[in-house]
């Protein structure tokens, strides 16, 4: 899930620069589908303090959330990884936030896996609980509904992947070496998690090979006679409360960060309450991921 807004924002440049007559169709089609993709929520964080909300050039995090609802009518957000982006100094700041993580749900008053914030409270108690546990501001979320993995490969006529850990998964079966993977082979791809050695982090690392070869799959002429389909899915299955011109500002602006991308680590121990497994991350390093986010935003 790493590049997806470069999904939004690189897939979005491409299109109208490369169709040159059909330019205008598609930037009044992506408006919509932005103005469709948009949630309200409105951010003036107490975690910044020099001020309420980041103002143009500074430096900004996000939220990105893999909504799965497979096992849960409400979703849960199995996937969470905060970026910060810096375009002083043109850097990304990245870190995973393992979906059994036990912390306080910020508005439920107690402690529970991490993932549960947005099946109780949504976008706004996500964003309030990653807040509260790294002790940064959010500024933007950006959150995609996993089953729109299937629609959207499909509209790329598939994704081609280099799998390292033969599986079977949803009566599938993965060897190990390059795949070409449909939409619905992709889905399955992406959420097995019980067979991995390494769960979550295994998973976490399928999904970002999926989105990288949607990119690279999406970024070619072929693709272009789709583009209404294309903007269609991102239209029903993402929902971010950025706005359209901060969709632009942000390739205007932010774009060249991505080419410098720094990866942090949140580790921990697992263990087992009433039943129930969470993972406790090490002190010490959840206050050394804050700090160098802190630093990154240029709040401390």
């Amino acid at each position: 899930m790493k590049k997806l807004l470069i999904i939004i924002g690189g897939m979005i440049g491409f299109l109208v620069l490369a169709v040159g007559g059909y330019a205008y169709y598609l930037y009044s089609s992506i408006s919509d589908t932005a103005s469709t993709m948009h949630e309200n929520i409105v951010r003036e964080s107490n975690h910044r303090e020099a001020a309420a909300s980041p103002e143009k050039d500074d430096p900004i995090s996000f939220l990105l959330l893999g909504i799965d609802n497979e096992d849960t009518e409400s979703g849960r957000s199995d996937t969470m990884i905060v970026l910060t982006v810096n375009p002083n100094k043109e850097s990304i700041k990245m870190v995973s936030i393992p979906r059994d993580t036990r912390t306080e749900i910020i508005g439920r008053g107690r402690e529970d896996k991490i993932n549960h914030a947005y099946a109780f409270g949504g976008a706004q108690m996500a964003i309030d609980t990653v807040e509260n546990f790294l002790n940064i501001p959010i500024d933007y979320i950006v959150s995609i509904n996993l089953d729109g993995f299937e629609d959207i490969v499909d509209t790329v006529d598939g994704v081609t992947v280099n799998n390292n850990l033969a599986f079977e998964h949803k009566g599938f079966d993965f060897p190990e070496g390059e795949l070409h993977l449909s939409g619905e082979e992709a889905l399955a791809y992406v959420r097995m998690r019980k067979e991995d050695p390494e769960g979550d982090l295994g998973r976490n690392e399928r999904q970002r090979d999926v989105v990288d070869a949607i990119i690279h799959e999406g970024a070619n002429l072929s693709s272009i006679i789709k583009a209404g389909d294309f903007l269609s899915i991102l239209g029903e299955n993402v929902r971010t409360n950025m706005t359209f011109d901060e969709m632009k500002d942000f390739q205007d602006d932010y774009r060249s960060s991505r080419h410098n991308i720094e990866t942090l680590e949140m580790s921990g121990d697992g263990t087992t309450i009433d039943g129930i497994y969470y993972m406790n991350i090490h002190e010490e390093v959840r206050n050394h991921v804050s700090e160098t986010l802190r630093k990154h935003l240029e709040l401390d």
